[in-house]
């Protein structure tokens, strides 16, 4: 609204120039000047000024006094999507102060202030008198709106963008809820301004019912703090979130810190932190830290469901041709069968890769040097284990066409450097030259359908070898291993180069894939591998153990009624699941709904000593325009009991948000007992930027 009533001086002081002055334009049905020297416009009155609109029934300007009489109805918009009405208007000479009478006050489309009178002062402040504000839908049958707040007096300042309320009562309905002498709420164009945010309930089987209530703070225009006192019985938490943005990055920590009955005398918290930098010459550096009390803290009280802890800096360079990447990373376990000291807790990882296009090989050659490093704290022999590694590789790539033939082979050697400490069972220092080549063949055929859709059919062949044998190193790095249509084609399927496969390894596959642009797609993979000699070093659940892996057979759906469904599996010679993965989401008018499976063999190799089956559900279903019901489950069919269940209810329209949510954790452990969570969020719209989400307005009918 600011700067309005100045236009209006210029549209109305000089009217007769208004046919030069393409920027201001009045209009009106009738248009007279009297004998008293007074500008009269009359009947659908509209005055425009850039994106300031006017209109009112009639205009009086006296051009002796300066003053500006308007009757209404009234209406004035600006560029900032405030809006004015009011049935009648008095102004000075200069327009920065006068009276409005029946005002309403419109911000930002959110706000709406309604007042018997509207002064305006200096051209900044309005005052408004027994007014009441809300930004829900008001009807004209007398019916109150979902809430509001009374007030004796309401200043709006226009350049801070406050509201200020003398004497403030809170009303849900008519019904008083409480009363406050003195508020300050910003109005809805300020983005970040110090003051409270909404406040939440948590009730817990552990904590009891809770409260909090965040306190933003804005310490300037790139660094913010809020403060969240969380206080219930048994609990006294302050929780700590800092945010500070920079000219080439930005920083986030959040942090807690207690004092509770489950643990007397002892100070709990955790701390959490992320962040981003661009450098000079492309160069981006990140770090991430994350450290906690106690291993129970964490899921106790809601803030992460992790199991490990991993504090990371990171300093990485991508380009069309050159990677590099270098790291410190620092786990901590909170599983209560783990122990730090003899876990692999810190590690230093680097790595360079570089790709090169000479025109005498017309191909490509691809060069990779790596290092990598990980101890563990403890001294004892074997379980404090430390490996310390040097990993080089050069490869050449290429191919060729043959009609619908595509060929594609590799030919490289890599080099390994082992250092291994505090392990009597294997030498210190190791090294090998590995020499390697892969062969692929490939002929896809292209099918076209009536509708437009394409289908594809490609059966893939390979036959790669790898040198040498292996050396006598502990498993540290290579302990789980998946079998999937990615790595189908890989030299070595070991996430890992202290791991590699050797001699003669063949894999065969077959794609297929529909594709539809205006219908649905689907896809289909099989695969195998079968190699020379099998390797002891594969699980028997990895599906790659023996001379001839399991059979992979992995597909996806999509874009088929709303339906998309994703799996994998890997089948055994007996045609019996080793391992099974199935997702799968029905998207519909109304919600969604989506479900997932896995089944996991038991596997003493990588310390799996029972099956694994696990069942979750998770969705929503939009009851009408304003509720909406969720609910998640997770089952453990296995153990044939629940893991984790949720429902929530939420409410939803142009000037209130009610959240409720009540979740049930059934594991335990020696740390973490089973608990109940409920949490309660109420949010007023109107009183803060809009969040640019779909809102359903009410009707006054219903």
């Amino acid at each position: 609204m600011r700067g309005f009533i100045a236009v209006f001086l210029i549209l109305l002081a000089i009217p007769l120039q208004a046919q030069q002055d393409s920027a201001a334009l009045l209009v009106a049905d009738q248009l007279y000047i009297t004998r008293e020297r007074v500008l009269v416009a009359s009947g659908n009155v509209e005055a425009f000024q850039g994106e300031t609109r006017l209109r009112a029934d009639a205009i009086r300007y006296d051009q002796r006094s300066g003053a500006l009489s308007i009757d209404g109805p009234i209406t004035l918009t600006d560029d900032e999507g405030t809006v004015i009405l009011a049935d009648a208007a008095s102004l000075d000479a200069d327009l920065r102060n006068g009276i409005l009478r029946g005002a309403r006050l419109v911000i930002a489309e959110q706000l709406q202030l309604a007042a018997v009178r509207m002064d305006r002062v200096d051209g900044r402040y309005s005052q408004l008198y027994k007014t009441a504000v809300t930004s829900c839908r008001v009807c004209d049958d007398g019916t109150p709106p979902l809430w509001q707040i009374r007030a004796k007096r309401v200043i709006h300042d226009e350049i801070g963008r406050q509201l200020y309320f003398d004497e403030a009562q809170f009303r849900i309905g008519r019904i008083p809820v409480f009363y406050l002498p003195r508020l300050r709420l910003p109005d809805p164009t300020v983005k970040r301004a110090t003051g409270f945010l909404i406040p939440s309930i948590r009730s817990t089987s552990q904590l009891g019912v809770g409260l909090k209530i965040p306190y933003f703070i804005k310490i300037g225009e790139a660094r913010d703090l809020t403060v969240t006192p969380y206080l219930s019985t048994s609990t006294r938490t302050v929780q700590l979130r800092y945010r500070q943005a920079f000219r080439q990055g930005q920083i986030q920590f959040d942090a807690a810190f207690t004092g509770d009955d489950l643990r007397p005398n002892k100070t709990r918290g955790y701390v959490f932190g992320t962040g981003r930098f661009d450098l000079p010459r492309d160069f981006v550096l990140e770090f991430n830290v994350e450290t906690t009390s106690d291993n129970a803290y964490l899921k106790e009280y809601g803030y992460s469901d992790a199991d490990r802890l991993k504090s990371e800096l990171l300093l990485s360079r991508v380009k069309r041709d050159e990677f590099i990447r270098a790291s410190f990373v620092n786990f901590k376990t909170l599983r209560d069968s783990e122990v730090n000291a003899t876990l692999p807790t810190l590690l230093l990882d680097g790595e360079y890769e570089r790709r090169f296009f000479p025109r005498a090989l017309a191909g490509e050659l691809r060069m990779t040097l790596a290092a990598h490093s990980h101890r563990r704290q403890s001294d004892i022999d074997i379980a404090g284990r430390d490996v310390a590694r040097l990993h080089g590789d050069a490869t050449y790539l290429g191919g060729r066409a043959f009609g619908s033939l595509r060929t594609d082979w590799r030919l490289g050697a890599s080099f390994n450097l082992f250092d291994v400490t505090q392990d009597s069972t294997t030498p210190q220092t190791q090294t090998e030259i590995v020499p390697f080549g892969a062969l692929t063949l490939r002929y896809p055929l292209l099918r076209r359908e009536a509708s437009g859709a394409a289908q594809t059919l490609e059966p893939i062949a390979q036959i790669a070898w790898t040198g040498g044998d292996r050396l006598p190193l502990p498993n540290d790095e290579s302990t789980r291993v998946e079998f999937d249509q990615g790595n189908l084609l890989a030299l070595s399927r070991f996430p890992r180069p202290d791991r590699r496969e050797r001699h003669a390894v063949a894999a065969l596959g077959l794609n297929w894939a529909r594709i539809d642009p205006d219908g649905w797609d689907a896809a289909l993979s099989f695969g195998q591998v079968f190699r020379e000699d099998s390797d002891a070093a594969f699980s028997q659940s990895s599906g790659l153990s023996g001379t001839a892996s399991d059979l992979l057979i992995a597909g996806q759906i999509d874009g088929l009624s709303g339906v998309s469904l994703t799996g994998r599996g890997l089948f055994e010679g007996n045609i019996n699941l080793s391992k099974a993965e199935l997702r799968g989401d029905w998207d519909f008018r109304r919600g969604r709904l989506g479900g997932s499976y896995v089944w996991l063999e038991a596997d003493s190799t990588e310390e799996r000593v029972q099956d694994v089956s696990e069942v979750t559900l998770d969705g929503a279903f939009r009851i009408n325009d304003h509720w909406t019901a969720s609910a998640d489950w997770r089952y453990d069919t296995a153990d044939d009991r629940a893991a984790t269940a949720g429902v929530g209810l939420s409410y939803e329209n142009e000037c209130v948000t009610v959240e409720l949510n009540v979740d049930r954790r059934y594991t335990t452990s020696t740390s973490i007992e089973p608990s109940t969570n409920i949490g309660f969020n109420i949010g007023l719209r109107g009183f803060s930027a809009s969040n640019g989400t779909e809102r359903y307005v009410r009707s006054c009918s219903n």
